[in-house]
């Protein structure tokens, strides 16, 4: 089943659970698809891998948005951001562990000869390929510099 059908069924499960704060979630996502599948130049069609961009570039909104309220004093933003970036996740990948990721990139940096922080792209980009969808770029990024400075 497609992400577009599966989020269609479950919007019609949270309208008839009246289930408002998990419809709100569930319709910005739709909404993001939608965008995507007619922005012009496209078929109409979503690749798997663009659907997952999309939910990862809405999961780190919502989260960025929970980190400003929270600094602001207003939990109860806070806490709906935090909700719906859950309710989204549900639909990426399970995420790698720090250590996996580790264990992924080490492999990386070995298979592509990278041996300094200046060869960190070619890196970057083969990890962000094969690790799509299941880890954060920040991680990655993370991980990368720390094996390459050291």
């Amino acid at each position: 089943m497609s992400l577009e059908l599966k989020i269609n069924e479950d919007i019609k499960a949270a309208m008839l659970a009246r289930d408002a704060k998990k419809l709100e979630a569930l319709r910005a996502v739709k909404a993001a698809l939608l965008i995507e599948k007619t922005k012009e130049g496209t078929t109409g069609e979503v690749s798997e891998e663009v659907e997952l961009k999309i939910l990862q570039k809405l999961v780190k909104q919502r989260r960025e948005s929970a980190d400003i309220y929270l600094n602001a004093n207003r939990d109860d933003l806070a806490q709906k951001e935090i909700y719906d970036a859950s309710i989204i996740e549900t639909y990426l990948p399970k995420q790698l562990s720090e250590a996996e990721v580790t264990e992924l990139i080490k492999k990386i940096v070995v298979q592509t000869g990278a041996t300094s922080i200046k060869e960190m792209g070619k890196v970057m980009g083969v990890a962000t390929k094969e690790l799509a969808g299941k880890a954060d770029n920040k991680m990655i990024s993370g991980i990368i510099k720390s094996l390459l400075a050291g």
